[in-house]
């Protein structure tokens, strides 16, 4: 696609836990927990409240539409802020000194008083139908010239566990909350700023690290489209596939209105028509098991309701998509039936009776009640209006779903959203404290100096600085470790361990050290490392898996082994000569399993093979 034609316009929100003691608002750790550890439970219904100005929010008055009961667990490492029955403590100042740093890395510009707000959010994630976010800066830049508009700091929300069901081990955890202008005008240039700001972010030592510790909201218009919100990719490699699918999303989106228009299609606006009684004896599972039956009659939406607009997705699948704001699983239409246990004879009388057309399409909602039937219909009608309308891209927040394509969530939420948080005192940054902040150096200038430092290939310590394992590596140096040693164990053997199924991460760094201060003082051979990381990914301590393991084989006893491996292959060696020294190798390493140097080993070979092998 010519994206410049298109007018595309984009911009990111980063969200990324920080890697704090306490969380943002109480002194409880940031520990995540297994559901299975939780101590109690409590539910709630939420409510929208009334802004300042009188407004009730647009996106909030969307998720009232259908009446949830949402349950919440907890744990003895909650408290009663996350239970929304305490007031907040004050700002957590760790969390506070690490966005502040971030702040200064991009240049901008701190908030004098730091005051924190309440965000209205009702979908279950917050006990307390908000989320506390506070601005903390403004005014940063970019590499490439582009900006960056704010950072706040928020409190992370709960995590969704099934359906209304939450836990709030994750709740209150520090969160910051990067906004750029929309300054990115190809899907490339997304996926590049968001790698940009990850590496910083990491730069600082103080994020939380693995799936599901950021999130990057995606930002995106087209020049006759609207502005859409991606919520929640997780996937760094799928931001400008997401991007690619939303363009597509919009264009499709306005040839549609555009085909409908010259139809004359038009929308009945009377709420549709109850056909429960057509489908009395149906053998569709849905319809069996509905109370009540809607039918609204589309004209001239015919095969458009069915048209793909992204892969996976039609504009069936956003009326649908709006209709389950009322509570329902879904929406049938005939632009797919007969299937789903609905007949041709069924479709037929279903026509009949909305009077529709060929070119007409009959969308079918079955609820639990009449007022969910209702309620759902309605949603349909707004829809395919806004198909037809001036704008038939609705400005809306979107969640991605697996593939990069996306699903409606809400409305974009306006102003009436925000309101003072009156529980928490403001935080002040003064020119003392702002000069104070060290910045901390970057990960790509890291990685220059340990290629040039350590003679470790560019890309090899690229990837050392963006591990997990860094802090480990350079305290390996410090400790006088060679660092080849370290950097090959992080970035190679560990990943092969990996593959293997080993459960590396329950190795200790301890471990680490000890290991590599053993190979390095003769106690292991460096071939007995995977084996021994393995054996304590097993359970084992360090010291039986160095005298499982590792007994370093002494010479005398190594020249001898590999004499006799070399007598019982004697027709072998003779035929090869010094070319049998590989297959040899893997032989004698078997044999000793790690516990003597393969270097020693390969000299050890070629000089007992010169002497058994006669010289012509």
């Amino acid at each position: 696609m010519d994206y410049k034609a298109l007018g595309l316009m984009a911009g990111i929100e980063i969200h990324q836990q920080l890697d704090t003691r306490e969380k943002l608002f109480c002194h409880c750790p940031t520990m995540l927990r297994e559901i299975a550890d939780h101590n109690g439970e409590f539910s709630r219904y939420l409510r929208a409240t009334v802004s300042e100005m009188g407004e009730i929010d647009r996106a909030a008055q969307e998720e009232m539409k259908h009446d949830r009961k949402f349950r919440y667990y907890t744990y003895d490492t909650t408290c009663l802020v996350e239970n929304d029955e305490e007031p907040p403590a004050p700002v957590n100042d760790e969390s506070m000194a690490v966005c502040l740093t971030i702040a200064k890395m991009f240049g901008m510009t701190p908030v004098p008083q730091v005051h924190t707000m309440r965000k209205l959010v009702i979908d279950g994630s917050n006990t307390s139908g908000f989320q506390r976010t506070a601005l903390v800066a403004f005014n940063g830049k970019l590499p490439d010239g582009g900006l960056i508009e704010t950072i706040c700091l928020e409190e992370e929300a709960a995590q969704r566990v099934k359906d209304e069901i939450f836990s709030l081990d994750r709740l209150g955890i520090p969160l910051i909350e990067i906004t750029t202008s929309p300054c990115m005008y190809t899907p490339e240039d997304v996926q590049k700023v968001a790698e940009y700001i990850g590496m910083v972010l990491r730069s600082t030592g103080k994020v939380k690290r693995g799936l599901g510790t950021i999130r990057q909201d995606v930002n995106i218009s087209i020049a006759d489209g609207a502005r859409v919100e991606i919520k929640g990719v997780q996937e760094l490699d799928l931001i400008a596939e997401v991007v690619r699918r939303e363009v597509r999303r919009q264009i499709s989106l306005l040839a549609i209105r555009d085909d409908l228009r010259k139809c004359g299609a038009s929308v009945d606006a009377t709420g549709g028509a109850d056909v429960t009684t057509l489908f009395h004896e149906t053998k569709s599972a849905v319809l069996k098991k509905a109370k009540k039956i809607h039918a609204i009659n589309l004209k001239g939406f015919a095969g458009l309701v069915g048209r793909e607009i992204q892969p996976e997705r039609r504009l069936g699948s956003e009326i649908s998509d709006y209709a389950k704001k009322c509570g329902v699983g879904g929406i049938f239409h005939t632009d797919e039936l007969p299937a789903y246990g609905v007949t041709a004879e069924e479709v037929n009388r279903l026509r009949t009776c909305m009077h529709a057309e060929k070119e007409d399409c009959v969308v079918l909602v079955a609820g639990t009640s009449e007022k969910q039937a209702s309620c759902a219909a309605g949603q349909v009608i707004l829809r395919a209006k806004l198909a037809l309308s001036d704008k038939p891209v609705p400005e809306e927040t979107r969640k991605m779903l697996e593939n990069g394509s996306t699903s409606y969530m809400r409305p974009l939420p306006g102003a009436a959203r925000m309101y003072p948080e009156t529980d928490v005192m403001p935080v002040v940054i003064d020119d003392t404290r702002w000069e104070a902040v060290i910045i901390p150096e970057l990960l790509t200038t890291k990685a220059e100096r340990f290629a040039a430092a350590f003679e470790i290939d560019r890309n090899y310590a690229l990837q050392l600085a963006a591990s997990e394992k860094l802090p480990l590596f350079e305290q390996a140096v410090q400790e006088g470790i060679k660092p080849k040693l370290a950097a090959f164990t992080i970035l190679s053997t560990t990943t092969e361990l990996r593959r293997d199924g080993v459960d590396i991460r329950t190795v200790p760094d301890q471990a680490y050290l000890d290991i590599w201060h053993a190979v390095g003082s003769g106690k292991a051979a460096r071939e007995a490392i995977p084996d021994m990381l393995r054996k304590i990914a097993e359970g084992s301590s360090f010291s039986e898996a160095l005298a499982q393991l590792a007994p370093v084989v002494s010479r005398e006893d190594l020249e001898k082994i590999i004499r006799n491996i070399i007598a019982d292959r004697k027709d072998f060696v003779a035929q090869k000569g010094t070319a049998a020294i590989g297959p040899l190798m893997g032989i004698v390493m078997a044999e000793v399993r790690g516990s003597a140097n393969g270097k020693i080993v390969s000299e050890i070979l070629k000089k007992e093979i010169n002497a058994a092998t006669p010289r012509k």
